[in-house]
């Protein structure tokens, strides 16, 4: 095992002048100065440095410059912080060493180039620790920002990077095994890219890569200054940690666009606000895995998945949330798989946007078979001792908000004790296709405070808008003033493939369900060996406001209902052996089945009548009806 010291890096003594190129062509200026241990670069100079130099003063005045060769980052530190560098322009990706005098244990790391392409941009990443195939790279590693601990090629401990310049990394590990025992980062100022990991505290990046982060202390505040990322078929293991980012300040320029190169805002359509992720899992067949962990934003998002496929997000044990009023825990896009398990998640907004089209998200609780199980697929290396010593737990959720949001088509299943509290409806459909699954046998609830179990509406983003060839987000949401126009071709009374389903099984549930959409797609409602109380119709949905843009974001999902006869909006109701529906209030169905051992019955002291396109008919345990369906209590 290699033990590897930052002085290995460094040149002691007096500064490291050779390779420097002085003044640009046609500049009047004197050349800047190196001299004992100081650099002096003036205004409208150029110094270029070519080797790492250690001086205990550096001067930069306004309009010069200090770089490094082509192929080669430059990185500044003042005992031991990484500090000084800008980026040169709002979208760019290019850092420079701002103007000022620096003065201390002044290090100048001149590094190889770690360029990393997104897109049509490519990052040069500066990193305090690369760690490629062959263990630790010093010459793409700015040692001079690690300081403590121990650090050799397979193994980080007790080590420290702290930074206050912009899109500098704090681990970068590359096609290897590592593991990062009890680090602590802590970067402060803006980063650039959250696709790519530039300006984040840990990346672990391609299919070769297993990095395990074990007692972790990470804080970061900046723009997109994300805190874990796993990307390109890396597998992360994050446990015992502490991950929590604040949100940064835009640059006054910035224009908020969807184009992920460019993206340093969370999408305003998603009913969110917020500048930084605490983490992001990206690529092909990545995975992330948070044990034991604590992860929370200040807004957007804690726990996120972007694009990509065969992702795999693990929550295990672990506290994920938002410090703020909007946020998410996770969210699934794509093919991905969520699981959370045994987590509490205090959330501003979603405890799960799933943006599909194919996601399977499962909250559910932490019992020793799960996570053994887990444990294997995964791949997380856990010994025999660490899984004992995990405790079974079910998973809470407090949600600010909504409980979960539909922005594209998905699976979600809720088991074990898992208890979800949210403000409003706990299931937020915004027209998407779903499967969603809540088996109360072992003490499953849905506690919305709204009273409403399941909100199904039009999808009400304005989607972005194209100014100038770039996709921005200036879309304006308007309410429809006009009633829906009745789709001939579209049966209410059928199950579709496409329906917004949802199966409740061994459980007690009460509140209301709502379709609200104006277009073709169905309630499908299911219920085995349950019990209902409340509402389910067809309705008119309707936004508090008449218009939503960037300024009243916070208005998305929330509707007022009036009940109402179906158009393209069927509700269908199937209680199944053992269920009860007890109806609180006028409900607009298009399907209702009993099994022979079901029941619809109203409050006590009150009773429930059914009609079917106009004509009172007789419930009955065993039947089917279609049609126009209208219960009435009394």
């Amino acid at each position: 095992m290699t033990l590897i010291t930052r002085r290995s890096l460094l040149i002691a003594g007096t500064a490291a002048t050779a390779g420097a190129l002085l003044v640009p062509a046609g500049s009047a200026t004197a050349a800047p100065t190196a001299t004992g241990k100081q650099i002096t670069v003036g205004s409208g100079e150029t110094y270029e440095l070519s080797a790492t130099t250690r001086v205990s003063r550096l001067t930069i005045a306004e309009g010069g410059r200090i770089t490094a060769p082509d192929g080669y980052s430059l990185s500044l530190t003042v005992d031991g912080v990484e500090t000084g560098q800008l980026l040169t322009e709002t979208g760019g990706t290019a850092t420079l060493i701002q103007a000022g005098t620096y003065r201390g244990d002044v290090v100048l790391t001149v590094a190889t180039a770690n360029e990393v392409t997104y897109e049509t941009l490519t990052f040069p990443f500066r990193q305090a620790l690369y760690v490629g195939a062959d263990g630790v790279d010093r010459d793409r590693s700015v040692l001079a920002a690690v300081l403590g601990g121990r650090l050799t090629d397979t193994l980080a401990r007790n080590v420290s990077v702290t930074s206050t310049g912009e899109c500098f990394d704090g681990v970068f590990v590359q096609d290897a095994t590592y593991t990062l025992e009890r680090p602590t980062i802590s970067l402060t100022g803006n980063g650039r890219c959250d696709f790519a990991g530039y300006g984040a505290a840990v990346v672990g990046d391609g299919s070769a890569t297993k990095l395990v982060v074990d007692g972790a202390r990470i804080s970061n505040k900046g723009v997109v200054r994300t805190g874990v990322i796993s990307n390109d078929g890396a597998n992360v293991v994050v446990k015992n940690s502490t991950v929590r980012c604040r949100n940064g300040v835009l640059p006054s320029d910035y224009q908020a666009t969807v184009e992920t190169p460019y993206m340093e805002s969370v999408p305003w359509m998603l009913g969110l606000d917020g500048n930084v992720r605490a983490t992001n899992l990206i690529g092909k067949n990545s995975r992330a895995t948070y044990l034991n962990s604590t992860v929370f934003s200040e807004t957007w998002g804690a726990l996120s998945v972007e694009g990509g496929s065969g992702l795999k997000l693990t929550a295990v044990n672990s506290h994920v949330g938002n410090t703020g009023a909007y946020g998410y825990g996770t969210y699934a896009i794509g093919d991905a798989t969520v699981r959370v398990l045994g987590s509490r998640f205090d959330v501003g907004s979603y405890a799960t946007i799933i943006a599909g089209p194919a996601a399977v998200v499962h909250y559910g609780d932490s019992t020793k078979d799960a996570v053994a199980a887990l444990s294997t697929e995964l791949e997380l290396g856990l010994t025999a001792a660490e899984l004992a010593a995990i405790p079974a737990r079910s998973t809470v959720v407090n949600s600010g908000h909504f409980g979960y949001m539909f922005f594209g088509a998905g699976q979600l299943t809720l088991d074990g004790g898992t208890v979800v509290n949210s403000e409003r409806a706990t299931f937020l459909n915004k027209g998407q296709q779903t499967t969603i699954s809540v088996d109360g046998s072992q003490g499953a609830r849905l506690n919305p405070r709204d009273g409403i179990i399941l909100q199904m509406i039009e999808l009400d983003d304005p989607g972005p808008v194209n100014v100038n060839g770039k996709m921005m987000n200036v879309g304006v949401y308007t309410e429809p003033t006009t009633d829906p126009a009745k789709d001939s071709t579209f049966d209410t009374t059928a199950v579709h493939t496409t329906d917004g389903a949802a199966t409740f099984t061994s459980i007690a549930v009460r509140g209301d369900f709502y379709n609200g959409m104006r277009t073709g797609k169905n309630m499908v409602l299911t219920f085995e060996d349950s019990t209902v109380e409340g509402v389910i119709s067809a309705t008119k949905a309707k936004h508090r406001v008449a218009t939503i843009d960037s300024s009243t974001y916070y208005e998305l999902g929330i509707v007022t209902n009036t009940v109402q006869a179906a158009v393209n909006n069927g509700a269908i109701v199937r209680l199944n052996s053992g269920s009860t529906w007890t109806v609180t209030g006028t409900s607009h169905l298009t399907s209702l089945t009993l099994a022979a051992d079901a029941a619809v019955t109203a409050p006590r002291g009150r009773t429930v009548k059914l009609t079917v396109d106009g004509t009172e008919t007789a419930l009955a345990a065993g039947q089917s009806y279609t049609g126009d369906l209208v219960l009435t209590v009394a």
